[in-house]
């Protein structure tokens, strides 16, 4: 782990966005970028209640720092934070942050695309709509 450059986690609490554009402020970094997933009201299978999240927590938080630490090294970022939800959030709601700051405004950007992709494709989170049919979906990661 990165110490104090570093900020993960994998939780039922609510996601603090503001909190993470904090932690990720730095005198080094001429670039910030945050990306926040929320709970959509609609999906292809149709209109959506809520989500719920099923988690791995112990085995995310290790994988999350793992991209962390990667994504410090690749782009010479100055401070990532990766935050994600589980349980059941309603429409509206953050299911999971990135933030980054880098010394320029592209590394932040590359890095903030490359951690949600990552998330999405390598963490042990699994996503199941909820659907106002009364019928429920597990989605997989894209």
């Amino acid at each position: 782990m990165a110490g104090n450059r570093i900020f993960v986690r994998v939780s039922e609490a609510i996601l603090d966005t503001d909190g993470a554009l904090a932690f990720i402020s730095d005198p080094a970094a001429g670039g910030e970028c945050m990306f926040v997933g929320r709970v959509r009201e609609t999906s292809d299978a149709g209109e959506v209640t809520g989500i719920l999240y099923e988690a791995w927590p112990e085995l995310a938080d290790l994988r999350l720092c793992a991209l962390a630490e990667e994504m410090l090294e690749r782009w010479s970022c100055t401070k990532v934070a990766l935050l994600h939800r589980f349980g059941d959030l309603s429409v509206g709601e953050a299911a999971v942050v990135v933030a980054v700051s880098a010394p320029h405004r592209n590394e932040a950007f590359e890095a903030c695309r490359h951690g949600i992709e990552r998330i999405k494709q390598d963490i042990p989170i699994w996503k199941k709509e909820l659907l106002a049919s009364g019928e429920s979906e597990w989605v997989m990661g894209s």
